[in-house]
């Protein structure tokens, strides 16, 4: 379908903003632009905010959104969620409101992880902060009022790209066992020669040249690229949880994320994608900006509901 209406003018306004000049100068403005497109705060029964042992001991935030309207009491299933941003930016406080949207659809407690950002922590430590995180909940499941279970991994972007990598690590590593994972429009491969970012790698909010600076900032090197911890396109894909994988129609990661997800079919894997018609990359922000936005949530809902028996909502 045609780009959304709504986001095709929100993009020619931003084409006249200039870009800012510098890594903090940049992280602030990515995180002011993206909070102003979110809408109102959804309401939740619960947040909790634990400090949790990361790779080397690094302390790490974890913080724990209930659903509205779980019972008290409740054992619930779990989305382990790794946020977006390029691996340099975006943070714990930008994904409030998308954590909140993601527990009241899905009907799982989610845990969105601060891991470390680069270029300061550089591959693999933002993945290890992540497979940390998971590992703790899952060892503390009983005190979380999670089902260990039904824990599922998520993320969107960068984080979803570190959720396949921590997915493909839990299966190498023996463990922790991983019901699900959810990958929002990820990157899953360091290339750059997809169809879709011939299309859509300029002018779509998205550019070839903000994937390529975000490589550049996550990466030690270019080989670190063919790692499949890196790249989870490159990996060898048996014997990794079901996926759900949502994708957005003007996004020049598009075409990698179908890749990925028809690769993990033909690796026995039960994988299923969505394209989101007219959305582009990060609209798991902009659900103040165009209602189509919620989409996202409801497929997201829909896909976790069902893999963990839990009724429609």
């Amino acid at each position: 379908m045609a780009l959304d209406p709504h986001i095709d003018a929100y993009l020619r306004r931003l084409s006249s903003a200039a870009a800012p000049l510098d890594l903090q100068a940049q992280r602030a403005a990515t995180e002011a632009g993206l909070r102003a497109l979110q809408g109102p705060l959804e309401p939740v029964a619960a947040i909790e905010t634990h400090t949790v042992p990361g790779h080397g001991g690094h302390p790490l935030r974890v913080r724990a959104y209930t659903p509205h309207g779980a019972a008290p009491g409740a054992v619930l299933p779990a989305l382990v969620y790794a946020h977006g941003g390029g691996w340099f930016q975006c943070s714990l406080e930008l994904y409030d409101n998308p954590c909140r949207a993601l527990a009241n659809a899905t009907g799982c407690k989610v845990l969105s992880v601060d891991y470390r950002l680069a270029p300061e922590s550089k591959f693999p430590i933002p993945l290890e902060d992540v497979y940390a995180a998971l590992t703790w909940v899952a060892a503390h499941a009983g005190m979380l009022g999670i089902d260990p279970a039904r824990i599922a991994i998520g993320g969107d972007s960068a984080g979803g790209n570190l959720a396949a990598a921590a997915a493909i690590m839990a299966r190498d590593r023996g463990g922790p066992p991983i019901a699900h994972q959810l990958l929002c429009y990820p990157v899953v491969d360091h290339a750059f020669s997809t169809a879709s970012y011939q299309a859509y790698g300029q002018n779509f909010f998205l550019t070839e040249a903000v994937m390529r600076y975000c490589w550049f900032t996550y990466l030690v090197n270019e080989r670190d690229g063919a790692s499949p911890y890196a790249s989870p396109l490159r990996a060898e894909l048996a014997g990794l949880p079901p996926a759900t994988l949502l994708i957005c129609e003007y996004d020049p990661l598009r075409d990698e994320g179908l890749a990925y997800a028809e690769r993990l079919r033909q690796a026995g894997v039960a994988a299923r994608d969505e394209v989101l018609p007219g959305m582009v990359h990060a609209c798991i922000h902009m659900l103040g900006l165009t209602p189509d936005a919620r989409r996202l949530f409801d497929l997201a809902g829909a896909a976790l509901r069902e893999a963990f028996g839990l009724p429609a909502d």
